[in-house]
C-alpha cells in the first residue's frame, strides 16, 4: 500500500504591487538590447547597466562587454558603442568618451538626470550642495561628479547631518539619492532643517517614484508577514531599503535574496503568510520563480497587496528609435524573460 502523501502546509504570499522594473530600468536595458541591433556585437557596458546580475548575464550572452573603465575598450573596437549605465555618471566621464573619440549612449535614468540638474541649479544660484545618500553608490558618484569638487557634502545619516560642519558665508541647497528609504530621508531632512532652517529645498522630490511606490507596497503587505522577501541585488540600494521598510513595518524577518536558490529553507521556520516584493532592478522571472519554489513546499494561495499603478514610460534617445524589437527581445527587457 502507497505511503498516504503528508498534506502540505497552507502558505497565503502577499505579493506587493507594484513591484520589480522601473521604467528607468527598463529603459537602460532597452538601450543595451536595441544598441546591439541596430550595431551588433560588441557593445560596451561602463560599470553594471542595473544592479541584477541575471540581466547582466542575459545580456552578457547577447554580446554586451561590462567594463569598468573606458580605457578596457581595445583601439580596434572604439566604432563600438559604449553605454553609460542607468545610475548615472560624473561630468569626466562623457568628456574622456569624447577624448578618445568613442561613440556613448547615456542611459542614465532621467529621474537621477533631475537630480543632477537640481544640484547644478543650487550651485548656480550660489549654494553648497547637500547631498543625501550613501558613500560609494554609482548614484551619488554621479551626482557629486556633476560639481566642481570642494562644492558639495555628502550627509549619509543623522549622526552626519547633526555633525556637519558646511562652509561659511554661502548658502545651503540639498538634493537626495533617489533610490533611499523616505523614513531615513525624512529623519535626515529634520536634522538639517532644524540647523539651517535657511537651506533651500530642490525644485522637485528628488526620491523617484517607483522608490516610493514600491516602499509603500511593502508597507501596506509586512504587518503579519512571519518572513518577508524581497528579490535584488546585495549592491542594489533600493532593494536594501526595501528588506528595511519591511520590518520596520510589522514583518517578524525580512531578507534580501538573488534567486530561490539563495533561500535558507532550513532557516525558514513555521511560516504561515509570507511578504514578496521586489527592487526596482530585479525581473519579474525570478519573482515567479520564488512563487514556484514555495508552492512545491506549501499549498499557495497569493493575495495582491497594490498601493499604486504605473504608467511611466521614458522613451529611449532618437538614435535607436527605428530599431524594433521581437516579442522575444522585449520579454526579457520588460522581465519576464
Amino acid at each position: 500500500m502507497a505511503a498516504q502523501q503528508t498534506p502540505k502546509k497552507k502558505l497565503t504570499v502577499r505579493l506587493c504591487g507594484p513591484r520589480g522594473f522601473c521604467a528607468g530600468v527598463d529603459r537602460a536595458i532597452q538601450i543595451v538590447v536595441l544598441a546591439l541591433k541596430k550595431y551588433g556585437a560588441p557593445v560596451y557596458v561602463r560599470h553594471e547597466i542595473v544592479h541584477n546580475r541575471y540581466v547582466v548575464e542575459g545580456l552578457q550572452e547577447r554580446g554586451a562587454v561590462f567594463i569598468e573603465e573606458l580605457d578596457e575598450i581595445p583601439p580596434e573596437h572604439r566604432e563600438c558603442p559604449v553605454v553609460f549605465s542607468a545610475h548615472g555618471v560624473p561630468k569626466s566621464v562623457p568628456a574622456d568618451a569624447v577624448a578618445r573619440n568613442l561613440f556613448y549612449l547615456d542611459a542614465t535614468c532621467p529621474l537621477v538626470s533631475k537630480v543632477h540638474k537640481q544640484a547644478m541649479r543650487h550651485h548656480r544660484l550660489g549654494r553648497h550642495v547637500l547631498l543625501i545618500g550613501h558613500e560609494g553608490h554609482p548614484e551619488v558618484i554621479g551626482t557629486m561628479g556633476q560639481l566642481p569638487e570642494g562644492t558639495v557634502t555628502l550627509v549619509e545619516n543623522v549622526e552626519g547631518a547633526l555633525a556637519l560642519t558646511p562652509p561659511t558665508g554661502v548658502e545651503l541647497g540639498f538634493v537626495s539619492q533617489t533610490t533611499l528609504s523616505v523614513e531615513d530621508t525624512a529623519d535626515i531632512l529634520k536634522a538639517l532643517e532644524h540647523r539651517f532652517p535657511q537651506m533651500h529645498a530642490p525644485a522637485a522630490e528628488s526620491i523617484c517614484y517607483a522608490t516610493t511606490n514600491r516602499q509603500e507596497a511593502v508597507k501596506m503587505a509586512a504587518p503579519g508577514a512571519d518572513l518577508f522577501l524581497i528579490v535584488g541585488a546585495p549592491n542594489s540600494s533600493n532593494s536594501r531599503r526595501l528588506v528595511e521598510v519591511a520590518e520596520r513595518a510589522g514583518a517578524k524577518h525580512s531578507l534580501l535574496v538573488q534567486r530561490a536558490s539563495e533561500i535558507p529553507w532550513g532557516e525558514i521556520g513555521e511560516i504561515g503568510v509570507l511578504g514578496l516584493s521586489a527592487g526596482a532592478s530585479a525581473p519579474e522571472i525570478i519573482v515567479n520563480e520564488i512563487i514556484d519554489a514555495f508552492a512545491e513546499r506549501y499549498d499557495v494561495s497569493v493575495e495582491l497587496a497594490v498601493t499604486a499603478e504605473e504608467t511611466e514610460n521614458f522613451p529611449v534617445m532618437r538614435a535607436l528609435r527605428d530599431v524594433e524589437l521581437t516579442n522575444a527581445d522585449m520579454a526579457f527587457v520588460n522581465g519576464s524573460a
